[in-house]
């Protein structure tokens, strides 16, 4: 693990630093108190202090979501979180390097934003293990560790340049807590026309329309909103590519498996979908 990394974990038992060992061919994290994390032998840690809440995105949710990505569809966030990031870092000149993906899912979005930042390293959080075992390999100057957002993260305080949160939960207290006073959050939610098409087609969960209230809500007193950007385009899908897509997202948590196979066959192909994201940059107020 990259020790840029590594000097910014804490323990997520009594938050002392951590450094990492090696025990008879493996690895683990271990803090002065002996606490100790083992690295799995896919590449990521488990930093939960307790049991997880919930194991999170599936294996075939998962998988979906890394076809449906790797095809490039969902390309334009990864290219504005760039260059978000981007700007972020030159403003935050002086920052420790490291950006974090909090829900970081596949880790693909990190990984285009370390392409841009040479000279960074990153750390994708998230609570589903299969997730990290492809976090864990998105880019060489990544790393991956499983925890819940809604606890204690364990990182050092102003840890982080940059952090991350696409279509994620979002802790304001915490993210404050370890983003560096002239560091940025960069959070990607979706649009309310975002995949309008099918929504009502395959009864697809809906947008909430106060879903901007919300998500200030949940950063008042802690973030302040900088800028804010909407990227938007138009897919032509395959039904393989639309049930992809719906598996990959919350609502395929919520749709029958068998309803919505045929649903997606009644589509006549090819399927325009319209992706429609706004990235809000945030910067922390001061305590």
């Amino acid at each position: 693990m990259d020790p840029r990394i590594v000097d910014r974990l804490r323990c997520p038992v009594c938050a002392e630093p951590l450094t990492e060992v090696a025990t008879g061919g493996a690895h683990a994290l271990r803090c002065p108190r002996r606490h100790s994390f083992d690295v799995a032998r896919q590449g990521y840690v488990n930093l939960l202090a307790g049991r997880a809440p919930h194991a999170g995105d599936t294996a075939e949710m998962v998988a979906a979501r890394a076809d449906f990505l790797a095809a490039g569809h969902y390309d334009l966030i990864s290219t504005a979180l760039a260059a978000a990031a981007t700007a972020a870092v030159d403003r935050a000149d002086g920052a420790y390097p490291l950006v974090v993906d909090a829900g970081a899912g596949t880790g693909r979005h990190l990984a285009a934003v370390l392409a841009a930042l040479p000279d960074a390293a990153g750390l994708a959080l998230d609570v589903s293990k299969p997730a990290l075992r492809r976090a864990a390999r998105a880019h060489p100057r990544a790393a991956a560790a499983l925890a819940d957002t809604w606890q204690r993260l364990p990182l050092a305080d102003a840890g982080a340049a940059v952090l991350l949160n696409v279509f994620a939960p979002r802790n304001g207290a915490e993210f404050h807590r370890v983003l560096d006073p002239a560091g940025a959050l960069l959070v990607v939610t979706p649009a309310e026309d975002h995949l309008t098409e099918l929504v009502g087609a395959l009864g697809l969960l809906r947008v909430d329309p106060a879903k901007a209230d919300r998500v200030a809500e949940s950063l008042g007193g802690h973030f302040t909103p900088a800028a804010a950007t909407l990227h938007r385009r138009e897919l032509a899908l395959t039904g393989p590519e639309v049930a992809t897509l719906v598996g990959m997202g919350p609502s395929a948590w919520h749709t029958d498996p068998a309803g919505l196979a045929a649903r997606v066959t009644a589509l006549a192909e090819p399927v325009r979908v319209t992706v429609a994201v706004r990235l809000t940059v945030w910067h922390p107020t001061e305590v």
